[in-house]
């Protein structure tokens, strides 16, 4: 079974700075109905205005992650760490018992667009670490390419037992992923369109996926895409 969230859905984030949609309840959108999907508890998609972003607050026993668009995001937090992020660049951070971290356009004048995603974690209470890789647009292309995994899968480790992938698809491009046995899906688009077990998908569109033993990738138009193997919701 598929079911859809048309980007249209989402609810919205208006600052002279910032412009998003979150996918899940957050701050001034708040749906019963759409709060989490199995362990994804956050998904927002935040394009920011040159100088803008996001002051220091605070994580606890959560995994969050940042998968930057276009422009250039600007990180630092309480662990000591800070960085420039380029388009393609993911950050993941586990943040156990506690960090603070602020999130900012690099630049003065361009925006920085980029999804905010967190997880819940499996493991409360572990020190906090940070991740950063690069992943070039070879690495996506015709193909699901792994971001993070529990740790020890070859992908950047969060403390959870969900994989997450991106891909790009255009064409005649087109990949699966198989389901195991008590998982499901989430499927965003990031920008494109793209058919998703023959559902017709486009820029910002969701979709749920359960009770499905694969899901299938085709006829993209343009199409960037992340998909999260998660644990099943029943």
């Amino acid at each position: 079974m598929i079911e859809l969230r048309k980007s249209a859905d989402r609810g919205v984030g208006k600052q002279p700075w910032l412009d998003a949609r979150f996918t899940f309840s957050f701050g001034p959108y708040q749906d019963p109905a759409h709060t989490n999907f199995s362990d994804l508890r956050l998904l927002n998609d935040d394009l920011v205005a040159g100088g803008g972003g996001f002051p220091s607050h605070e994580h606890k026993d959560t995994e969050v992650f940042s998968y930057v668009l276009s422009g250039a995001l600007e990180h630092k937090d309480s662990m000591g760490y800070g960085s420039v992020i380029p388009a393609g660049g993911v950050i993941a951070m586990s943040t156990g018992t506690g960090i603070t971290h602020s999130e900012f356009n690099h630049s003065q004048t361009d925006p920085v667009h980029f999804l905010q995603i967190w997880l819940t974690s499996n493991q409360p209470g572990v020190e906090p670490r940070y991740q950063q890789k690069q992943f070039s647009e070879a690495e996506k292309r015709g193909r699901l390419c792994l971001l993070l995994a529990p740790d020890g899968h070859g992908a950047m480790g969060i403390y959870q037992d969900a994989f997450v992938y991106a891909g790009l698809f255009d064409g005649k491009e087109s990949a699966e992923l198989n389901l195991a046995p008590g998982r499901c899906a989430y499927v965003h688009v990031i920008r494109g369109q793209v058919k998703v077990n023959k559902t017709q998908l486009s820029e910002g569109d969701g979709a749920k996926v359960q009770g499905e033993s694969r899901i299938s990738l085709a006829d993209g138009n343009a199409a960037e895409v992340l998909v999260f193997d998660l644990r099943s919701v029943s």
